[in-house]
């Protein structure tokens, strides 16, 4: 597959079941989002952006280390589950867009991309590095989590991520950088950022 997955892929996904990839019940979640909160450290950010939130679960762990946190998908199916996940958190807000031809305006110091820019062909993916390095504040964060096995994704195991690394290396940096047994998490951090 060359190009990017349409929203209609993920509309049939979701219209067949409302939590496609287990996120409430999987071990392998549980255990990516703890490694995921733990290369963010107790960093406290001002502006977040979770790309591809589906129903929250990350995104209800991320609000509390953000004064304000935006979840945007490609489809509104998964919106609502996410919206009474985190009713209890007014900082948090979830937007229906199809990166990269849509992209939220704004600053941000926090950007995720979790088990999403696989889905994206490479010519997507420097559009969406390019909107990154435009928004991102200096001291900014971008967090990569990519599973690595093989699939007919347009951007399978480690080419997303690396693909996006490729496309923002004169602004940003690899900080940290995991390989586990299902999946791979890079952190990047902006290149004038003092070493953390």
């Amino acid at each position: 597959m060359t190009g990017s997955r349409p929203a209609s892929h993920f509309q049939r996904l979701y219209q067949a079941n409302p939590d496609p990839w287990g996120f409430n019940t999987s071990r392998y979640e549980r255990a990516k989002y703890r490694q995921t909160l733990d290369a963010l450290g107790d960093r406290r950010f001002s502006a977040g952006l979770e790309v591809g939130c589906s129903i929250g679960i990350l995104t209800r762990m991320l609000a509390p280390q953000c004064d304000s946190l935006l979840g945007i998908d490609i489809v509104e199916d998964p919106l609502s589950a996410a919206r009474s996940r985190c009713a209890d958190q007014p900082q948090v807000r979830f937007e229906q867009m199809q990166v990269p031809g849509q992209w939220p305006g704004g600053r941000f110091d926090l950007i995720v991309f979790s088990e999403v820019l696989y889905f994206l062909s490479a010519a997507d993916i420097a559009t969406c590095a390019r909107h990154v390095l435009h928004c991102l504040m200096p001291g900014g964060a971008v967090v990569l989590v990519n599973w690595l096995g093989q699939t007919d994704d347009p951007s399978p195991s480690d080419a997303a991520p690396d693909r996006f690394v490729e496309q923002t290396k004169t602004a940003l940096r690899v900080t940290r950088q995991e390989r586990h047994r299902r999946y791979r998490l890079d952190l990047l951090g902006s290149a004038e950022a003092a070493p953390g």
